[in-house]
C-alpha cells in the first residue's frame, strides 16, 4: 500500500461515522439508506461519508437493478492490517528483549555496594 493510499484510508478512518459505516458493512453489503438510520445526519451526509471511504479504497458499490448497495473491500483492511502488523511486531520483539534482561538482572543476587570488594563485615 503506497503513502498516499495508506494517508487516505486512516484519515478516513478518524471519523467516528465512517468507522460505524465499516463496522457495519462486516457485516454484509448495505445501501446508502440503511446505512444512514443509526445516524442523526441526513443521507446526504452519508454519501458523503462513503465517498470519503470510497476513496480511500476501504468500500466500493455496485449496481443491483434499483439498489446501489456498498461493500466493505476486506482486502484493504488486510492491508492495513498488515502495516500495522509490521510495527506492533517490531514493538513486541524490544519488549521480549528488555523483559529477558529485566529477568536477568532480576535472577542476579545483590550484593550490596558494587564498590566493595569484601562481602563480610569486619567485626568491630
Amino acid at each position: 500500500m503506497d503513502d498516499d493510499r495508506l494517508d487516505r484510508a486512516f484519515v478516513a478512518l478518524g471519523d467516528p461515522v465512517r468507522r460505524a459505516i465499516i463496522a457495519r458493512l462486516s457485516r454484509g453489503p448495505a445501501t446508502v439508506g440503511e446505512l444512514s438510520e443509526p445516524f442523526p445526519i441526513t443521507m446526504q451526509a452519508v454519501s458523503r461519508h462513503i465517498k470519503v471511504l470510497e476513496d480511500a479504497g476501504l468500500v466500493t458499490r455496485s449496481r443491483d437493478a434499483q439498489r446501489r448497495p456498498v461493500h466493505l473491500d476486506a482486502a484493504a483492511l488486510e492491508e492495513l492490517t498488515a502495516w500495522i502488523d509490521r510495527y506492533r511486531l517490531d514493538a513486541e520483539r524490544a519488549y521480549r528483549r528488555l523483559d529477558a534482561v529485566l529477568a536477568a538482572a532480576a535472577s542476579v543476587p545483590s550484593t550490596g555496594d558494587p564498590r566493595r570488594t569484601d562481602t563480610k563485615e569486619k567485626e568491630p
